[in-house]
């Protein structure tokens, strides 16, 4: 067993439990911890991929009431019914437009330098959704949704399919913009997360199979359990802290992380790989 291969397991299952969920990429900083790791050939990148379910369970569990009052919900409530349709709704255009375009924006925006500028694009917007002149609440409640909210939330979610843009960052802030609460808004994102990450999990595995074997069954196991703790403990401290707060200390981290890895690429100080 190669205890090294376990540790670097680890440590991207601990990067993708805590940067799922926060408006800063999991994407863009798995591409650079891989990249500081050794962590990038392509059974790399499915793992990547695999370990976002264990990060999709620790949700699944915070919001365990929810789901099941939902899944008990469909067959007699209509306010079940309605939010089980707004999350189909919102899940289908990163389908369509990640079958489309999925490869080509692996081929050639997997690179540190894209993730960098990403994420000091990202942080700008940030910056600015939060300081303009606030919008009008239409929406407390992700049960206060309507299917054309629903859309307009997965059309915006399409923004993340290129990397270190943010899929939770996209949607927490578009949603905001469109009339959201920052609770529903959230709320909502870590919902549309599970069909979209759980998808994306099975048919990366299905499709690259070949790459893999039973002995990287350790591999996949420890990334995902660590991908659970710390994805469990970070949503939970969010949740905790949007109802006081904002997302400009976020914002700043974005602008000077990528500011960094930009300043030691071009410098040669770091040896990034795409």
């Amino acid at each position: 067993m190669d205890i090294l291969l376990l540790v670097k397991s680890a440590l991207m299952g601990i990067v993708e439990g805590v940067t799922e969920f926060l408006p800063i990429s999991s994407t863009g900083h798995l591409i650079l911890a891989g990249s500081l790791l050794g962590f990038h050939d392509d059974k790399s990148k499915v793992f990547d991929i695999a370990i976002q379910t264990g990060a999709i369970f620790a949700v699944m569990l915070v919001y365990a009431h929810k789901l099941r009052e939902t899944v008990l919900g469909l067959g007699s409530s209509p306010k079940a019914r309605r939010f089980a349709l707004n999350v189909a709704i919102a899940f289908v255009p990163a389908v369509v437009l990640g079958l489309a375009f999925g490869k080509a924006i692996q081929a050639h925006l997997f690179t540190p330098v894209v993730v960098a500028s990403t994420f000091i694009l990202g942080g700008l917007v940030i910056l600015w959704a939060e300081r303009r002149q606030s919008v009008a609440v239409r929406v407390e409640s992700v049960d206060d949704m309507t299917p054309l909210d629903a859309l307009k939330v997965g059309l915006v979610q399409c923004l993340a399919l290129v990397p270190g843009t943010s899929r939770s960052g996209a949607t927490i802030i578009g949603g905001m913009l469109l009339g959201l609460s920052r609770r529903a808004a959230t709320d909502f994102s870590f919902f549309l997360a599970m069909p979209t990450l759980i998808g994306a999990g099975v048919y990366s595995l299905v499709k690259e199979r070949t790459l893999l074997s039973v002995a990287d069954l350790p591999m996949f196991g420890v990334g995902l359990l660590f991908s659970f703790l710390s994805a469990w403990l970070c949503v939970r401290w969010l949740l905790r802290y949007i109802a006081s707060n904002d997302f400009v200390p976020f914002a700043w981290y974005r602008i000077v992380f990528g500011l960094v890895v930009l300043a030691t690429a071009w410098s040669g100080v770091v040896q990034w790989q795409g």
